[in-house]
């Protein structure tokens, strides 16, 4: 949770990440996709901040931009007072070391020919931190903070459930006392009933070690339990920002509207009191983009200032912002109560 410290640790200005398509023989113009299409935000240091949205809304490939595991078209990533964009790769080397990622997929982020205690003490090694006893010494207690018995360390990674490899997963990301965390959907692709224990142990960590993570995913729900601030994404552009509070119980785009409404109501008579508005249609390409705003051909409210005019980012009250012509508490949306899964029309 959100420290008392305000100080910002990483600044994002202006990113831009567009992949160049293969073009046919006769083709004479370049396609980009356009996965990252001018996005900003700050995080300040022990807080968390979520990033959400939809398959293809560019928010791994946003961490993956921070990460520098991929070259930012434009923009400047401004981390610890750096600019990361404009270091030299020695540079860049000691800087990456204080920034770190959980990957989404536990099975296929840990090299499965090496043992625990190697993929746990590669990065130590790497960075020449540890040696002999005092490495062995680091990886048991790393282990241990996670919730692993020190003999794991002498498994592969097909021995463990994939909850446990998260937990490994987890182990590697600390071992540099990393200063941000990149959590990528840490939890998607885990069942339900160990999602929780990760998502568990991801808050114990951030309390215990002072950590700033960065929390990817799909749905709300995991969000809302991790994070201080949401950002939600929408086609490569940040449409909504705001603290969990203000984005759960006062959202100001249709998106965000959608993105509540889609969550799940197990208990069946509690949904026959609450009427939805189910989000339509199907993302637009990011290869060409709709004109304006790029929520227009999916929003119930568009209008066509909606279709001719991109709307900006800009503060609706003091940390909430939005990027709608018409957010939803001006009237021209019909806004919609959201607690604890219950959606109750106003």
């Amino acid at each position: 949770m959100q420290s008392s410290n305000e100080e910002v640790l990483l600044q994002v200005k202006d990113l831009k990440k567009y992949f160049e398509l293969e073009s046919g023989f006769l083709s004479k113009s370049k396609e980009f996709l356009k996965a990252v299409d001018g996005v900003a935000f700050e995080v300040k240091k022990g807080e968390t901040l979520g990033i959400v949205g939809e398959s293809g809304c560019g928010k791994s490939t946003t961490g993956n931009l921070i990460m520098n595991i991929l070259e930012p078209t434009e923009g400047t990533i401004i981390f610890n007072g750096k600019n990361l964009t404009k270091l030299s790769k020695s540079e860049l080397r000691q800087e990456r070391k204080h920034i770190q990622m959980i990957f989404q997929d536990p099975f296929s982020s840990l090299n499965p020919r090496l043992k625990v205690f190697d993929l746990i003490a590669e990065p130590l090694i790497a960075h020449k931190l540890h040696r002999g006893k005092e490495l062995k010494n680091r990886v048991k207690e790393l282990l241990e903070i996670v919730g692993l018995r020190p003999e794991h360390a002498n498994r592969y990674p097909h021995e463990f459930s994939g909850g446990q490899r998260q937990r490994i997963g987890i182990a590697r990301a600390l071992a540099l006392n990393p200063k941000l965390i990149i959590c990528d959907e840490p939890v998607s692709a885990l069942d339900v009933s160990v999602q929780s224990q990760i998502l568990n142990l991801i808050a114990k960590l951030q309390k215990e070690f002072g950590l700033t993570y960065i929390f990817i995913a799909h749905g709300l729900p995991a969000v809302k339990y991790i994070s201080d601030r949401i950002a939600v994404m929408y086609l490569g552009k940040i449409v909504e920002l705001g603290t969990k509070e203000q984005l759960f119980s006062k959202p100001l785009h249709p998106y965000t509207e959608g993105l509540l409404q889609a969550i799940p109501i197990p208990d069946p008579t509690l949904r026959k009191r609450g009427t939805r508005q189910v989000l339509e249609g199907d993302l637009p390409s990011p290869v060409n983009p709709p004109s304006g705003c790029r929520f227009h051909t999916r929003c119930p409210y568009a209008t066509d200032l909606c279709k001719q005019e991109t709307p900006e980012l800009n503060a609706f009250e003091e940390g909430h912002s939005v990027a709608c012509h018409y957010p939803l508490v001006s009237g021209k949306g019909i806004l919609k109560n959201y607690d604890d899964g219950l959606l109750l029309s106003n």
